[in-house]
């Protein structure tokens, strides 16, 4: 769907709707599965141990807490979590903020009778800690010449760990727990679900860092246009970037997964979105969205339309 815009460059990329639904991922790396295995077996041996004080944040229907718990590296991970006024909580959810990250808890929630435990991954927002830059454009360049440092590793390790805690604090809701990110919180959702069956359903809002190869190639602003522009003088990050593919790791997601996916963006490449959507190979259902990262006039009745799918897709938890 075209837009009047002052990119110099299409965020439609010239894709239709049947071209975006034929994006494959790339072939994954031999030792993938083993890589993402480990590193999933590491975070969960953490010991999160949650900390939790009555936050000056305010929500209308939740009780709001300012929250701190340990991910791997003894890394802090500083937060919020929302519990319910109006009983105790029925189901669990972990939220994850794009790249521009969160400033407080977000106020439309899908389901009134959940727990959110919103963390802010590391480096970004209440999580910020040098030498990581909180500047999007930097932090994701940190260690991505080193695969096992790479922070979007650690980012993933942030929600899994962030599972743990959510858990600590309600043991009784281990069965019943859902995931919802958005841009860059979409593409780490992608690459946790992949391995993390502690999460029932997941909601993946124009997740990034889907089909890197691809991603490279597409003129785009803001965190992809500098790992473009590093790519260009450093050709050995592409060795990196294979195991940090949002849509390969899709290929390994089992559980249902809703999926918003844009037709126009200037961040998140649509080819790239639509790469995590198509390599998912179980109980899936896609809303396409006009657009990303863009604003356009009818916006909030999209929103609205979304939120309502939400409430039924994580109403089985």
């Amino acid at each position: 769907m075209p837009f009047a815009h002052d990119f110099p460059f299409d965020p439609g990329y010239g894709y239709s709707l049947d071209d975006l639904l034929a994006v494959e991922p790339p072939p994954e790396p031999a030792d993938f599965v083993a890589f993402w295995r480990a590193r999933y077996d590491r975070a969960t041996a953490v010991t999160p141990n949650p900390r939790l004080r009555p936050s000056a944040d305010a929500h209308p229907r939740f009780r709001v807490y300012d929250l701190e718990y340990d991910s791997t590296d003894a890394f802090p991970i500083r937060g919020w979590l929302l519990t319910p006024t109006a009983g105790p909580p029925q189901r669990g959810f972990v939220l994850g903020h794009g790249y521009g990250g969160v400033d407080r808890p977000p106020l439309d929630l899908p389901r009134d009778d959940g727990a959110y435990l919103i963390p802010c991954f590391r480096g970004l927002s209440r999580s910020r800690r040098p030498p990581i830059s909180d500047d999007p454009s930097w932090h994701v360049l940190h260690d991505i010449d080193r695969r096992d440092q790479y922070i979007l590793g650690g980012c993933v390790d942030d929600l899994w760990t962030g599972i743990s805690a959510l858990l600590g604090l309600f043991p009784e809701l281990a069965g019943h727990l859902g995931y919802l990110g958005i841009s860059f919180g979409g593409g780490i959702g992608a690459m946790a679900l992949a391995w993390d069956h502690r999460i029932g359903r997941g909601h993946l809002n124009v997740p990034s860092f889907g089909n890197q190869p691809l991603r490279l190639t597409l003129p785009s602003v803001g965190s992809a246009a500098a790992v473009q522009r590093y790519a260009r003088t450093r050709s050995d990050v592409q060795t990196t970037l294979a195991y940090y593919d949002a849509a390969v790791a899709a290929r390994h997601i089992r559980q249902p997964v809703h999926l918003a996916a844009a037709r126009f963006d200037p961040a998140v490449a649509p080819p790239g979105q639509f790469a995590v959507y198509n390599a998912i190979r179980g109980d899936k259902r896609l809303f396409v969205l006009p657009a990303g990262h863009f604003d356009y006039p009818d916006r909030a009745r999209q929103e609205r339309n979304l939120l309502a799918q939400l409430w039924a897709f994580f109403g089985p938890l």
